[in-house]
């Protein structure tokens, strides 16, 4: 695999999150402002529970950056959970006493067990499989609070790939049982689009699913829906054919499916295409004289379509990724569903958390975060340097030798 890792740790309702980031070359600029502004597209959107009006997501950098360039060493972020100081527990003790780190004193009441494990979470798989007898220490960490460390991440994963070209974008196709009408993505005015409710490019759609959300809002119910992702400028040649742990279609499914809530990946026409036939399906490659104009220096091979979404036999092969992702219904409901108790294994109704009623239309940023990594990660594997002057003149020296063999160089 690459050579780019990292790591999070931390609980929804504890001091906060720390993101760990390895492998990056120096050089790469990076800022707080600039992870802040991916935090911030997160925290929008129509359906978004009362902790989004708690916390104001920032990562601070607490090492691996020196003047706006990161130095070649690991990069540390600490994104502050401004709950666990402001907020307090169902049990009404604030969440200091509640995820405290140290053992509770012999004479302290111990905080109200969650024992009413919630169909569609992990409740009761991480307490058979770990012994928990709180459901509390998995629900904490299972949380899509983690998801703002994983966002964090992507930024700074995101800046090492827009060095190299790729461009990131993610709008709401669907939101429960509406969907939007297909847009053609050269058309989608993407700052209008991050001021809708929804990030939907259907201004007629984008409305329908602000009522979907309202009437599950009603019910005391939760709603899913899809979104697509779309990296433009991705280079030729990332992932590989050889090893099915290096493809990169392999590696992006995995990374988006480690999400919480989402449970579906389609790239490039993925499940649609599978009624088709193969003349319909695979995409033609264009000879030089349809090439566009301007386009040649970087790009020497084109598709006259993109159904495979960028990626064919495990590998980039130049036009823009494209996924779908299905994300389920937020399986903490303000009207519970019956469960059992873990404890007693007695007919409850299931544990009710402060939640979101809709996270679609953050789940596009947190999708753009996790393809920045596999990216990012695939772009260092194949181009990689100890510094981003160094991965960029091998990424130079690899795209000038991949056009038509009669024109490469005599070394190519």
């Amino acid at each position: 695999m690459g050579s780019l890792r990292w790591f999070t740790a931390g609980e929804s309702h504890g001091p906060g999150l720390t993101v760990i980031v390895e492998g990056l070359p120096a050089g790469v600029p990076l800022s707080e402002a600039y992870i802040r502004a991916q935090l911030a597209r997160r925290q929008r959107g129509y359906g978004r529970g009362g902790r989004m009006k708690i916390e104001t997501d920032y990562a601070h950098i607490r090492g691996g950056v020196r003047h706006g360039r990161t130095l070649g060493s690991p990069v540390a972020l600490w994104i502050e959970n401004r709950d666990h100081a402001t907020g307090s527990g169902p049990d009404k003790r604030p969440w200091t006493e509640t995820m405290a780190v140290e053992a509770l004193e012999p004479d302290a009441e111990p905080p109200t067990r969650v024992t009413r494990v919630r169909p569609g979470h992990a409740d009761l798989a991480a307490a058979l499989k770990y012994g928990y007898g709180d459901v509390r220490n998995s629900l904490e960490r299972a949380s899509a609070r983690e998801s703002a460390a994983r966002v964090a991440a992507g930024a700074v994963a995101r800046s090492l790939a827009e060095q190299a070209g790729a461009r990131f974008y993610s709008h709401v196709v669907r939101i429960a049982d509406v969907a939007s009408e297909e847009a053609d993505f050269a058309d989608i005015d993407w700052q209008a689009l991050e001021d809708s409710p929804v990030r939907c490019a259907d201004p007629d759609a984008a409305a329908r699913m602000v009522a979907a959300i309202d009437a599950a809002k009603r019910d005391g119910d939760s709603v899913g829906g899809v979104v697509e992702a779309r990296v433009t400028g991705v280079p030729f040649g990332l992932g590989s054919h050889v090893h099915w742990d290096r493809k990169l279609s392999g590696r992006i499914a995995q990374a988006l499916l480690s999400m919480n809530a989402f449970k579906g990946v389609e790239i490039g026409d993925g499940f649609r295409g599978a009624a088709r036939r193969g003349s319909q399906m695979h995409d033609v490659v264009l000879p030089q004289d349809a090439w566009p104009s301007g386009e040649a220096p970087t790009r020497p091979w084109r598709r006259a379509s993109n159904h495979a979404g960028g990626i064919e036999g495990g590998t980039s092969n130049g036009e823009d990724i494209v996924v779908r992702v299905a994300v389920k219904p937020i399986a903490t409901l303000a009207h519970p569903l019956p469960s059992a108790d873990l404890a007693s294994g007695e007919r409850v109704q299931a544990h009710y958390e402060r939640s979101d009623v809709c996270v679609v239309p953050a789940a596009g940023v947190i999708v753009e975060a996790l393809l920045a990594l596999v990216l990012a990660d695939a772009l260092l594997e194949k181009h990689g340097g100890d510094s981003l002057a160094e991965v960029q003149r091998n990424l130079a020296a690899f795209r000038a030798r991949i056009g038509p063999l009669d024109e490469r160089p005599a070394d190519g």
